[in-house]
């Protein structure tokens, strides 16, 4: 009687070393696996223009609008002509816009951005500071233009105040004073 227990202990062992296996195996299998996610394309015409006014510390808004002006199909428009050589087309936000330029086969040719009051980047932050350590910045513009052959150009216009006084400083992109 003894040696038929412990046949089926032994026999409950190896399956349960079996199931083991088994699922162990399963687990080596999907780490291995490899998944196939769906392709992305990204035209041209849209990634120059998003890569050339990329600047990874604006908000989310203009993120958005800038991708709506690069993604935007001047064919598919209502008010699409073959007679035309350019269309303009504005996209609007509460606190800015962009006046963009398509040729007739809808390429971003040129914008001109305009927002205000925007979080600065910061690199101009520092420059500020460094320059002008008690001052505050009660207005800002945020100025981007892009031409599809020469690339962007982004300037911040500033207010700064302190006590009484004011005065207008213009930082590019780096931080860089370009005028007073």
């Amino acid at each position: 009687m003894a040696q038929v227990i412990k046949k089926i202990q032994t026999m409950k062992q190896q399956k349960i070393t079996i199931y083991f296996l088994i699922l162990l195996s399963g687990f080596v299998f999907s780490a291995f696996s490899q998944v196939l996610l769906p392709e992305v394309v990204v035209p041209s015409k849209r990634y120059k223009y998003l890569l050339a006014v990329d600047n990874k510390e604006l908000g989310e808004p203009i993120k958005i609008l800038e991708y709506n002006a690069a993604a935007f199909d001047v064919k598919s428009s209502a008010f699409y002509e073959d007679e035309y050589d350019e269309y303009f087309i504005s996209f609007y936000l509460p606190n800015g816009y962009i006046l963009a330029t398509y040729d007739k086969d809808g390429k971003l040719l040129r914008t001109a951005e305009r927002y205000q009051n925007v979080a600065l980047p910061s690199a101009v932050s520092k420059s500020l500071i460094q320059a002008y350590p008690d001052w505050s910045v009660p207005k800002d513009v945020y100025l981007v233009n892009y031409e599809e052959q020469k690339g962007s150009t982004k300037i911040w216009k500033l207010v700064l105040t302190k006590e009484d006084k004011r005065i207008r400083v213009k930082l590019n992109e780096r931080g860089e004073f370009i005028g007073k």
